[in-house]
């Protein structure tokens, strides 16, 4: 138990830390653009959701990484492991490549989807049409990230994405306040910064990569892929990914929702959730860390140790969604004397933070499982079935039929399209005590995988 315990902690503590700092960003551009105006707050968090949408195919992409290198770095298979590493780079260049090219092209037709608001677009237009840019960027440095995290340098990889944070705080001010002999950028900065400290991430993920003993890009492998191991891949992968899209679209929708029931509503809206993202941290790290250890005990056939590691991992799961609900508790009166919040958007955002205490209780459990101890064993299938039942034949309907029909006030709204991961829990439960994902996926090919020792120091 002690040494699962020291095992996760060297890995949730700086997975967490990344993912809080990455979601601090975002925290930022909401603070520092509300106090120009409610309406740059409201427009940033509207095309961000094309951010969001992006980000949901990187983390199809890295999970289903994650699910093969986890096993196969357990079983001390580094060729393997770059070889699936290769692969991956190639599709999520080719994807993030189309996500700048559309943003950029045609920011105005991407806001249009999210409001009818004319300075709400505006305001959106110009943000997507810069920061279009960092989608290519950021595209394939998380997959270096990925790799870094899954091959015992997980401190390494949140060391270069926090540095890189700190460095967009810092720009944003910079750009959006016209500081220290800048210009005032206002919106455009917020967009400037972010494609800036992109490509010192980027830069920085490929010198770490250039070490040795370090995961790296071989293009020998990039363009000349191994079906064994990709096909795997896209079998493990391919759920992950509609699962993410069932799941993020259907999120994207509760934007889409509340983005044509006013600008209060889309404020307070795009407040609770930065709150909700930099709080839920904590607990996405726990999925992802228990997830990687789980992941190395599969590969290295430790099944029994793996499923015993499973239970611990849950019930930290639902402590931790407890704590992390009363630290958002505790934080939102802060939040409301820091924005520019007007009074009705103020009495929205107070009700919101209740309600977002509640989900992250349900959002920690189903993090845990569904998106770490299922992944971690191949069991991938079932979180998109599970999410494409609760989102699109429960929450999303009824938030369109008590939004736009019943027209029920906003904060009830709000409650009705975050009852998916409370809704979803029964099942996930019955499906983890089903044990299915105790599994070991790796097949040793030695003539396939073993290669000289000539050929890492390429």
């Amino acid at each position: 138990m002690k040494t699962f315990y020291k095992k996760l902690a060297v890995l949730v503590l700086p997975i967490a830390f990344q993912n809080f700092m990455l979601a601090l960003v975002s925290a930022t551009d909401a603070v520092m653009l509300g106090k120009v105006s409610q309406n740059m707050l409201s427009a940033v968090s509207l095309a961000s959701q094309i951010t969001f949408v992006h980000s949901l195919f990187l983390a199809a992409l890295t999970i289903g990484m994650t699910i093969l290198v986890a096993q196969y770095w357990g079983n001390g298979d580094r060729v393997a492991v770059e070889k699936i590493t290769a692969h991956v780079m190639l599709i999520s260049g080719s994807i993030s490549a189309a996500f700048s090219v559309v943003s950029t092209v045609f920011p105005q037709a991407l806001m249009a989807i999210f409001t009818s608001d004319a300075a709400l677009i505006q305001f959106g237009s110009s943000y997507l049409r810069t920061v279009g840019v960092s989608y290519l960027l950021s595209g394939i440095s998380q997959v270096y990230l990925c790799a870094m995290k899954n091959s015992g340098r997980a401190v390494r990889s949140m060391i270069i994405s926090s540095v890189t944070v700190i460095l967009n705080i810092l720009f944003n001010a910079l750009l959006i306040y016209g500081l220290a002999g800048f210009p005032a950028m206002g919106i455009a900065g917020a967009a400037s910064a972010t494609v800036l400290c992109r490509c010192i991430e980027l830069l920085w993920a490929f010198v770490e990569s250039l070490g040795k003993g370090r995961i790296r890009l071989r293009f020998t492998y990039v363009l000349r892929n191994e079906k064994s191991l990709t096909s795997g891949f896209r079998r493990y992968t391919a759920p992950v990914l509609a699962n993410e899209l069932a799941w993020g679209c259907g999120f994207t929708m509760y934007s889409v929702i509340m983005g044509h029931l006013g600008s209060d509503a889309v404020a307070a809206n795009s407040l609770a959730n930065i709150v909700k993202n930099l709080i839920v941290c904590f607990c996405l790290g726990i999925g992802n860390g228990g997830g990687i250890i789980i992941g190395n005990e599969l590969g290295h056939n430790d099944l029994a140790l793996a499923r015993k590691d499973g239970d611990t991992l849950l019930r930290l799961s639902v402590t931790g969604g407890i704590i992390t609900g009363m630290i958002l508790l505790a934080v939102s009166p802060l939040i409301v004397r820091i924005t520019t919040l007007s009074p009705q958007a103020e009495v929205y955002f107070k009700g919101m933070s209740i309600l977002c205490a509640c989900y992250l209780v349900g959002k920690s459990v189903n993090s845990a499982l569904v998106g770490g101890i299922f992944c971690a064993g191949g069991d991938s299938k079932f979180g998109f079935i599970c999410d494409s039942i609760t989102m699109w034949l429960v929450t999303v309907p009824l938030g369109c039929v008590t939004a736009f029909i019943l027209h029920w006030p906003v904060v009830a709204v709000f409650a009705v399209i975050n009852m998916d991961e409370v809704i979803k829990l029964p099942a996930v439960l019955i499906h983890y005590k089903k044990y299915n994902w105790v599994r070991n996926l790796t097949r040793l090919e030695p003539d396939k995988h073993i290669q000289s020792e000539r050929e890492h120091n390429i």
